[in-house]
C-alpha cells in the first residue's frame, strides 16, 4: 500500500512551514526581551526575514532561544498574534459577507446605503468568529513547529532605506 504524503509536507512547503515557525518563535522571543520593538517576519523556503531595528547579537540569541523551545517542545511559540494568516483569515471572511450583503442588484446610492448597517454588521460579526480560526490555521496549515533539524546558517543585513532586514538562512541537517 501506498503511502499518500500530504501537499504540507512537500519540501518547499514544509521549509517554508518550518521557517514560518521558526519566525514566529524568534520574534515573539524578541517581544520578550525588547518589549515595543516594532519588528516584522516573512519566509519562504530558503530562511526568514525579519525587519526592524534590532542588534544581530541579540537577534542570534533570539533565535538560538526560539529554536531550543521549539525542540523541546514550546509548540505555542510558533503560533504569533499578529501573523498575516489572522488577519487574511478575518479580512476574507467581511469581504465576503460584506459582498453577499450588498447582492440584490440595487443601484441607487440610497439603496446601497441603506444596507451599511447590515454590511457593518457581518463584517463585525466576521471579526468575531474567525479570531480562532487565524491561530489554528497557524497550527495546521503555515507553520510546522517542528524543525526536524533545521538550524541557521547564515544571517546577512540589509537596509532598505532606513529599515534594517535581516536575512536567516538555513540547513536541513539529520536529527
Amino acid at each position: 500500500m501506498l503511502k499518500r504524503r500530504s501537499l504540507l509536507g512537500w519540501g518547499p512547503i514544509s521549509r517554508a512551514r518550518r521557517h514560518h515557525a521558526l519566525e514566529h518563535a524568534t520574534l515573539q522571543v524578541l517581544a520578550r526581551k525588547q518589549p515595543g520593538q516594532r519588528l516584522a517576519g516573512y519566509s519562504d523556503p530558503r530562511g526568514f526575514w525579519i525587519a526592524g531595528e534590532v542588534d544581530l547579537e541579540v537577534l542570534q540569541e533570539a533565535i538560538a532561544e526560539a529554536q531550543q523551545r521549539l525542540d523541546n517542545g514550546e509548540k505555542r511559540l510558533a503560533i504569533h498574534p499578529n501573523c498575516g494568516t489572522n488577519f487574511a483569515v478575518s479580512g476574507l471572511a467581511a469581504g465576503v459577507l460584506a459582498w453577499v450583503a450588498m447582492l440584490g442588484g440595487e443601484t441607487s446610492l440610497r439603496r446601497k446605503l441603506e444596507r451599511l448597517p447590515v454590511v457593518a454588521a457581518l463584517i463585525t460579526l466576521a471579526m468575531i468568529f474567525t479570531q480562532p480560526l487565524g491561530p489554528l490555521l497557524q497550527e495546521r496549515v503555515t507553520t510546522d513547529a517542528n524543525l526536524n533539524g533545521l538550524r541557521v546558517v547564515q544571517i546577512d543585513r540589509f537596509e532598505r532605506g532606513s529599515l534594517p532586514l535581516y536575512r536567516v538562512l538555513t540547513r536541513q541537517y539529520s536529527t
